[in-house]
């Protein structure tokens, strides 16, 4: 069978969808030619010289590993120049990043976390990319308010994950479809169509160690997945866990699951552990349009209405069953 490489993939749904325009294409393809760098990046590792601390923190307090610096210049550079873009916001700074007056402005705002899970980096897990895309509200004059739109606002949404291959997986608003980048080609192959969330599963992911400050119904959920056959549930739950958000939710889209960072004592004061326009938003998009769902356990993700750029939230997501479960016990 002849392969779909990414950009036949855009165009075809440019033409038959009229869900692209342009500018969306050529902007999502740049964002998965970025993609490409930082896997090589990545994939270098200590022959690269790009593991360890980079002697830096970001706005949250968090040091900056080497390759956090470096996945967020590639990005930038990037994306700079190509005329479809207004700004630009990182999790790893902390104000958006204007488009270079040399160059022309276009009509999206694109938001991504370079390196998610990159605390993984030195022992060799799974990492990865995430971003968003929203269209510039009419009228504005580029200021941060434009990247406040909540998530159902959303045209694109996608991330990558560098881990034994390059998987991409994105959606426009029609389904979630998943891409392998064929190294020797350079180019992303779409491998799965349509992906489907089974809406029910025997997996949950969370970090158990935190399991003193949850709040009472999580720590009622997970009691019953522990109990297995012999409690409510009646069957054996697996726990997986690999502390990188990309590589979890990755699996929970292939095969089901639960991932959970839910509300805690702990990360009570400032909203929850995840950041909402950087990780929550993005991923709530794919998982919904993979059948699954997401909720901060009170409400829907994707239509929390943004306050700040950096806000952090609890997140619930995946297979649907297990979700709405969590959240009646909220």
């Amino acid at each position: 069978m002849k392969p779909i490489f990414l950009t036949q993939f855009l165009i075809e749904e440019q033409r038959a969808m009229g869900k692209i325009t342009p500018d969306l294409r050529l902007l999502l393809e740049v964002v998965t030619r970025a993609c490409k760098r930082i896997s090589i990046a990545v994939g270098k590792g200590a022959l690269g010289g790009v593991l360890g601390d980079a002697g830096t923190g970001n706005i949250q307090g968090e040091a900056q590993k080497k390759l956090d610096v470096i996945s967020n210049d590639i990005l930038l550079e990037a994306n700079e120049w190509g005329g479809h873009l207004a700004a630009l916001a990182s999790e790893e700074m902390d104000h958006p990043h204007p488009i270079p007056e040399q160059y022309p402005k276009g009509g999206y705002l694109l938001l991504f976390d370079p390196l998610d899970g990159s605390s993984n980096i030195d022992v060799n897990v799974s990492v990865g990319t995430i971003f968003s895309v929203l269209r510039k509200p009419e009228g504005s004059a580029s200021s941060e308010d434009d990247f406040l739109q909540p998530g159902t606002q959303q045209v694109a949404a996608g991330y990558c994950v560098y881990g034994p291959s390059t998987t991409l997986v994105l959606t426009i608003g029609n389904g979630v479809h998943q891409f392998t980048l064929d190294r020797e080609l350079g180019s992303f192959v779409l491998t799965q169509r349509d992906m489907k969330i089974p809406p029910d599963t025997k997996e949950f992911s969370i970090n158990m160690s935190n399991e003193r400050f949850w709040e009472a119904p999580v720590k009622r959920y997970i009691d019953e997945c522990v109990a297995g056959k012999d409690g409510p549930r009646g069957k054996d739950f697996n726990m997986r866990w690999v502390a990188s958000m990309v590589a979890d939710v990755h699996r929970i889209i292939t095969r089901g699951g639960v991932f959970m960072y839910p509300l805690d004592s702990k990360t009570k004061s400032q909203g929850g552990k995840l950041r909402l326009m950087y990780e929550a938003n993005p991923m709530s998009f794919i998982i919904e349009q993979a059948g699954g769902a997401a909720t901060t356990g009170r409400e829907r993700i994707l239509d929390i209405k943004p306050n700040k750029l950096h806000q952090r939230v609890p997140v619930i997501m995946g297979s649907k069953n297990e979700v709405d479960l969590v959240s009646s016990y909220h």
